[in-house]
């Protein structure tokens, strides 16, 4: 089974990037854009055989179309990796934030491509919020929709169910990526979720984002962190897959500690304020979701599904 790991950075080789690096069994993908150390990753790329680096010129060279649709200074630089990492025989795709410290069982208790027995939840309302069953409960997960928030608590265990996993959404301890109402609020909160101790899922749509999380190789082609939407764009992709593979998700325990890069929650809030007007709106009526992409989005998206048949 070929897995391989994509991240995408702008910063010098983190503590939890040469961590991914050091995994043998691991192939991993380093997606940079244009202010990243180019030679610290290519002599890293040097060091280690499962290391591949793609500079911008790279990108520029192999992947001309796409590259323009996402931009430059763009985090969804990361869909170049997916496409590279499909290209090259991925069974199994990790997708890591540079800032998610992998525990030392971190992808030992993967249970992609597997038909399991596991806890499941059912939410009063239209969405889960995986966060709404730890103990931490008091924060929600990024891109949960608002509209939602007084009802996200009313959940009920209806017992064991067989799933078969194509997407496993690992948790994270640390100063989590939640979204910016809650961190202003919260002020920053230090979340642990040592509480979960085994996977668990629900039989409604609910959020995981791109910091911890396994995608198996059939689902690669229906999933991108969607440019051009600001910090939903894990988030709408999270949702838009589920779409195309209900009932295929799960949450397992927490796998990494997010050692959180500095960023400014008043601009995050920003980046979100498409997301609170729409998010909701998607989920009502999720089989169009191709309209409520804006055009630049769109364009990305039909082009990005054209990758995988080449």
């Amino acid at each position: 089974m070929k897995k391989i790991i994509v991240t995408t950075t702008i910063y010098p080789p983190s503590q939890a990037t040469l961590k991914f690096c050091q995994m043998e069994e691991w192939d991993i993908i380093i997606v940079g854009d244009l202010s990243t150390p180019h030679a610290l990753y290519k002599k890293l790329a040097k060091k280690y055989k499962n290391v591949t680096y793609l500079d911008s010129d790279i990108q520029k060279k192999k992947h001309s179309k796409i590259s323009k649709l996402i931009g430059w200074k763009s985090i969804q630089r990361r869909n170049i990796g997916f496409i590279e990492a499909y290209r090259m025989g991925a069974d199994i795709v990790a997708t890591v934030d540079d800032d998610n410290i992998p525990y030392k069982n971190w992808g030992e208790n993967l249970l992609v491509a597997k038909e399991i027995e596991l806890d499941c939840y059912e939410p009063s309302a239209l969405v889960f919020d995986p966060l709404s069953i730890t103990k931490n409960n008091f924060i929600w997960h990024r891109g949960y929709p608002i509209q939602l928030l007084d009802q996200r608590l009313n959940v009920k265990s209806i017992g064991k169910i067989k799933r078969k996993v194509l997407i496993q959404a690992d948790l994270w301890d640390g100063n989590p990526d939640i979204d910016a109402i809650a961190r202003i609020v919260y002020k920053n909160p230090v979340a642990s979720y040592k509480d979960v101790k085994k996977p668990y899922c629900s039989n409604k749509i609910s959020p995981f984002n791109s910091q911890n999380t396994f995608l198996h190789r059939s689902v690669l082609p229906y999933y991108a962190v969607l440019p051009h939407i600001g910090r939903m764009d894990d988030i709408w992709g999270s949702y838009i897959v589920q779409h195309y593979f209900p009932n295929s998700l799960i949450y397992n325990k927490a796998s990494t500690y997010q050692d959180r890069n500095t960023q400014d929650p008043v601009v995050n809030l920003e980046k979100e304020l498409f997301g609170y007007k729409e998010t909701n709106n998607l989920l009502d009526d999720l089989q169009n979701f191709i309209d409520f992409l804006p055009k630049q989005t769109r364009t990305f998206w039909l082009e990005y599904r054209k990758q995988y048949d080449q």
